[in-house]
């Protein structure tokens, strides 16, 4: 049975936070009433209130010259919704030291799987209790609560008491004296609820489905299936989570670049001997570095192919540790593994030093390149199957697997390189409508041709309509041609031909 934890900050915790982080000169003892303040429709509203502020009966949403007229000697800071988020993706990234499935619950929480990581604690009490002790260390106060769904672990947080952990099953009996807004119910479906006396959720519990869904929605019957466990409630993870993670705790903190680079390879080796054990191997490793001040920065190295080799794997980490700042000290690091395929053993030949696998040659550099320049610099082409020339090539990975696609046929030939963008030719010169061009003009230089083939007429598959540029035409006839020089071109002609129209050339690719 799952186990959610989640995590919920009061709006007055964010503004103290706030306040301790801003360039301000120390205030005075007992400190002022904070708040932040952002604009909705034109209107300045407090987005969050401080406890003092709270204690004045000041709260998010009020107007700023409300708040104001109620406490003259309110200090105010501008609201910063995108920073408030990116504080909350780093906060996630520092919970994978608790569990590796960590969602946010924008703007103000998160969520945990906890399943089958809370012994590692001692317990779901202890683990709460170490999570919010973190936090509390850092300046961020969160109410907390398990339950087996994150539906019912919200409402307790919210409106339960803090610290709650609701028995496996008892997440009804739990949640039956809390208010219908712990539903997470829309403002005026919850108002409208209690107007008509259910003020407490055991009072909706025994209701008729029907006449419950009929009175307030079949959205509202959903986040009480939802919150009793008889409707699944799907959580997006910042990550997808991986069983394949080697974690290593240390008595001391560590900091020294050397100390770095060797955990990394301990932490490579421990992994890598697992994946060994199962007959796996991965593409991607991720090593995450747990600082004393809560940080958690990261350096990745991605292979080519799927592999398990330790000292490599800490080989490619060793240049990236090096612009990792260890802060006060780091106490935990932990390596993940994705991408992971299933890896068989191979057995060299008895004449491989003669004829180098690729795990001894071209691999290693490919490795190298990948990391040092980036995954999106290193590449190779693969076909595509598509009649449009442009589109026909890819990007693929270097040396992994790709789509078989029918060669182009031998009698229409195709240059070895392709324009990005086809360019637009002048003066051309042809006979007839169906006549490759006697003459044309190419960045302001006239090519007489002497030879010509075609026309090839191609055209784009209607069922994709892929081509961007509607004036290089849907339907084209291309030419391979010949000038008195001796270069040859591969140009089209776009569209159909048009009585009262002059005909648009192009020039894509260059032969030879």
């Amino acid at each position: 049975m799952a186990r959610i934890l989640c995590a919920w900050s009061p709006t007055w915790a964010i503004a103290n936070w706030r306040r301790r982080n801003t360039d301000t000169p120390p205030e005075p003892q007992p400190p002022a009433p904070f708040a932040l303040v952002e604009t909705v429709r034109g209107t300045r509203r407090i987005a969050a209130v401080s406890l003092e502020a709270a204690r004045l009966r000041l709260y998010p949403g009020q107007k700023a010259t409300d708040a104001f007229a109620i406490a003259p000697e309110l200090a105010t800071a501008e609201a910063e919704p995108e920073a408030d988020a990116a504080a909350l993706a780093a906060l996630v990234d520092w919970c994978m030291r608790y569990s590796p499935a960590v969602a946010a619950d924008a703007p103000d929480g998160l969520f945990l799987d906890i399943t089958g990581v809370d012994h590692l604690w001692g317990g779901e009490a202890e683990l709460m209790a170490d999570f919010q002790q973190r936090l509390f260390a850092n300046g961020l106060p969160f109410r907390c609560a398990i339950a087996d769904t994150p539906a019912a672990a919200w409402g307790l947080a919210h409106y339960g008491e803090d610290g709650i952990i609701a028995p496996p099953g008892g997440q009804q009996a739990a949640l039956a004296p809390l208010p219908p807004a712990a539903l997470r119910l829309e403002t005026e479906t919850a108002a409208q609820i209690e107007r008509l006396g259910l003020r407490r959720l055991a009072q909706l519990f025994a209701l008729p489905r029907a006449p419950f869904a009929k009175r307030f929605g079949k959205q509202t019957l959903m986040r009480l299936d939802q919150a009793l466990g008889r409707t699944r409630e799907a959580l997006t993870y910042r990550r997808p989570p991986t069983p394949w993670v080697a974690r290593l705790a240390f008595a001391e903190p560590i900091s020294t670049p050397e100390d770095m680079a060797r955990v990394a390879f301990d932490a490579s080796a421990g992994l890598c001997a697992r994946l060994e054990r199962e007959g796996k191997g991965a593409r991607r490793f991720e090593l995450y570095f747990h600082r004393l001040d809560g940080q958690c920065p990261s350096v990745t190295a991605g292979l080519a192919l799927p592999g398990r080799d330790a000292r490599r794997i800490a080989k490619l980490l060793a240049p990236k540790i090096e612009s990792i700042d260890p802060g006060f000290g780091v106490e935990i690091v932990t390596l993940t593994a994705s991408e992971v395929e299933t890896l068989s053993g191979r057995q060299a030949k008895l004449e491989g030093a003669a004829q180098p696998g690729v795990e001894d040659g071209l691999l290693p550099l490919i490795d190298r390149l990948t990391n040092r320049l980036g995954e999106d610099r290193v590449w190779r082409a693969a076909p595509v199957e598509s009649h449009v020339p442009e589109l026909s090539v890819a990007h693929a990975t270097p040396l992994g697997p790709t789509a078989e696609a029918r060669p182009w046929d031998p009698a229409t030939p195709r240059p070895i390189r392709l324009f990005r963008r086809p360019e637009p030719l002048e003066g051309v010169i042809a006979l007839t409508p169906d006549d490759p061009p006697s003459q044309f003009r190419w960045r302001g230089r006239v090519h007489r041709v002497r030879r010509a083939e075609g026309p090839e007429r191609i055209a784009e598959e209607w069922w994709k309509r892929q081509i961007e540029d509607i004036s290089t035409g849907r339907v084209r006839d291309y030419y391979r041609v010949e000038d008195a020089e001796g270069g040859r071109f591969w140009l089209f002609r776009a569209g159909l031909y048009e009585p009262n129209e002059p005909p648009k050339w192009w020039l894509h690719g260059l032969f030879g």
